[in-house]
């Protein structure tokens, strides 16, 4: 089947070259010309201009174009751009992060011009070159079965790993709620081995706990692998910030549950951990300090110096997953400029606003 794909990054770019391996024909765009560059070094097709994307793709109301840019905003110009040079039956895939209800309405507002959209929750990170995404699907049935190639090849395995949730936006409220469970798992697993390392008394190694736990354990996981891969390069992590960024999903989950009145205590406290570490310092613990101070005279801590950081840009697609290893993380002398957009947004600095479109 023949696809294009709009946003070559990390994961645009790897999803290419997993379609590509797998004998699909991929024509891939994007603003960057080094990305493009880059998939055609390892044998996929670039373009060069949305022009010369769409020219690629054969034959109006056959034709299907993924998108994999950054939820917001950019999501909407890039749709509002394709509606206006595909025809009826063309079908457009949103395999990003969207704000489910924005995909709901772009649904809509697509069906009315005869261009069918699929909302493609989509996880596996930089590991799914190699080991496939999950993919959780909305949209109708004949958009999605028109697809099945594209997915089968994507995914683990043809039978496993994706399938369709329901209607527009089911897909990305499915992977909204797991991005909302997965920030539960990561703040679960961290404070639980920050907890093991404090307990100085009995010398604990951190990476020979998460190696046992690999096995057998009910806590075992994906996750749980990777953390113990880290562990066994540096336990300290001496090098990182404690900045995590939240790309909106965390958010959107809590307000959902908020809305059916349905209690998730572990996902919002997470995604409050996650604001309280992109404060370089909290005016509500400067406050608290200055109050305690106030009625008790104690002693307090005086800010000298603000925090420094850097920013170590993201990984590229067809890059090994090794390289976003602590290890293999440069240091502030070795890392090139930063301070792209597309940087922001990863980093949470962008905002994940719900947005109004024109189509």
């Amino acid at each position: 089947m023949k696809i294009g794909m709009i946003g070559l990054g990390k994961m645009g770019g790897n999803m290419v070259l997993r379609l590509t391996q797998g004998g699909q024909h991929v024509v891939g765009y994007d603003r960057t010309e080094a990305n493009v560059a880059n998939i055609e070094a390892q044998g996929a097709q670039g373009a060069r201009s949305m022009d010369e994307l769409i020219a690629a793709l054969g034959e109006p109301g056959a034709r299907a174009v993924w998108m994999m840019v950054p939820a917001g905003q950019i999501t909407q110009a890039v749709i509002d751009d394709l509606a206006s040079r595909l025809a009826p039956g063309d079908i457009i895939i949103d395999g990003g992060n969207s704000n489910f209800k924005d995909s709901k309405r772009r649904a809509e507002e697509l069906a009315a011009k005869g261009i069918q959209f699929v909302d493609v929750g989509t996880s596996g990170g930089i590991w799914g070159l190699k080991e496939g995404y999950a993919m959780m699907m909305g949209g109708t049935v004949e958009a999605i079965e028109r697809l099945r190639p594209v997915f089968e090849v994507l995914a683990p395995a043809p039978d496993r790993g994706w399938g369709r949730m329901g209607p527009s936006g089911s897909g990305h409220y499915v992977k909204m709620v797991h991005n909302g469970i997965e920030y539960g798992m990561m703040q679960a697993y961290a404070e639980g081995f920050e907890l093991l390392g404090a307990k100085e008394e009995f010398g604990l190694d951190l990476a020979q706990i998460a190696e046992l736990w690999r096995h057998g354990s009910v806590v075992r996981s994906w996750l749980l692998d990777l953390t113990a891969e880290a562990l066994q390069s540096d336990a300290s992590f001496h090098d990182l910030s404690d900045y995590v960024a939240d790309s909106g999903e965390g958010r959107w989950t809590i307000i959902d549950s908020i809305e059916l009145g349905v209690p998730t205590p572990v996902i919002t406290l997470s995604t409050q951990m996650r604001f309280r570490s992109q404060q370089e310092v909290s005016y509500a613990g400067q406050m608290l300090s200055a109050m305690r101070r106030a009625f008790g005279g104690h002693a307090v801590k005086k800010l000298e110096v603000g925090k420094q950081e850097s920013v170590v840009p993201s990984v590229k697609a067809g890059d090994h997953p090794s390289v976003a290893s602590p290890q293999n993380i440069p240091t502030a002398a070795g890392r090139p400029d930063t301070g792209s957009v597309r940087e922001a947004q990863e980093l949470g600095e962008a905002g994940q606003q719900r947005v109004k479109g024109d189509a």
